[in-house]
């Protein structure tokens, strides 16, 4: 005669012998491999989609306010004036007056001095920001605009976000740049 042991775990292992042939729990398997795959190519594309707008509106933002400056339109030619006009331009970039550096300066068509130099940026951990030239220059002079501003990713841990180059603060930089001729009066 078998004791009670033996019924309960000879029930147990023909119970373990059926649910291992059934196969209806095997897309969970899948489900648990693929979807974090599935995720970080999800998030990506959504920084991608997000970091490209930036760029896109940083460039557009700075040709619609140089315009204005490049044809001397611009009622008070200044950084802070010419920063303005940019952050009012890109609307996708928050707290844009705090977080945008704008370099003007006049380029040496002799010696072409200036061009290899890189731009600065913002440094949101200094209380000092890099001080950066801003002259507007005089008729016919060649002319250089930087525009540098530092935003954060908007999921961090995306496969594109933290692959991207990043400074102190955890942001990384969007570069615009524009050269043109100051009109003559």
């Amino acid at each position: 005669m078998m004791s009670a042991l033996g019924i309960v775990l000879r029930a147990a292992g023909r119970a373990l012998r059926r649910g291992a042939r059934r196969e209806d729990g095997s897309s969970t398997i899948e489900f648990v491999f693929y979807f974090p795959l599935f995720f970080a190519v999800l998030a990506s594309s959504i920084e991608a989609g997000i970091f490209m707008s930036r760029q896109v509106m940083l460039e557009r933002a700075v040709d619609i306010s140089l315009r204005s400056l490049r044809l001397g339109t611009m009622e008070d030619p200044s950084a802070n004036a010419l920063r303005d006009a940019i952050c009012d331009e890109t609307v996708i970039i928050r707290n844009c007056r705090e977080v945008l550096l704008l370099e003007l300066r006049r380029i040496d068509t002799t010696t072409w001095d200036g061009l290899e130099t890189p731009p600065s940026c913002i440094d949101r951990n200094e209380e000092i920001q890099p001080v950066t030239q801003f002259t507007p220059g005089t008729d016919n002079e060649l002319m250089m605009v930087r525009a540098c501003v530092v935003v954060d990713p908007i999921i961090p841990t995306s496969g594109l976000a933290m692959a991207l180059p990043r400074d102190a603060s955890g942001g990384y930089r969007l570069l615009a740049s524009s050269v043109f001729v100051n009109e003559p009066s």
